[in-house]
């Protein structure tokens, strides 16, 4: 039996530029729990693994100046 990471996928807006995509890395990657983060400002959508809280994941964009949400909630 393989152990599968759990993936959460945000929705992110607010980002304009390749330094909102590092500050909004950032932040996620600071969580205790997050494994790996890739963030694409084009489509402004997140993809974090990680066994963290989400409540925690979105907290740390909102404090970045970003608005987060879960995609597909």
């Amino acid at each position: 039996m393989t152990f599968q990471t759990p993936t959460t996928e945000l929705n992110i807006t607010g980002m304009t530029c390749g330094h909102c995509v590092k500050a909004v890395e950032g932040a996620l990657k600071s969580i205790p729990g997050v494994q790996t983060v890739t963030v694409d400002l084009a489509s402004g959508h997140a993809t974090v693994q990680g066994d963290a809280d989400t409540q925690a994941m979105l907290a740390a964009v909102t404090e970045e100046g970003y608005a987060a949400q879960v995609a597909g909630v």
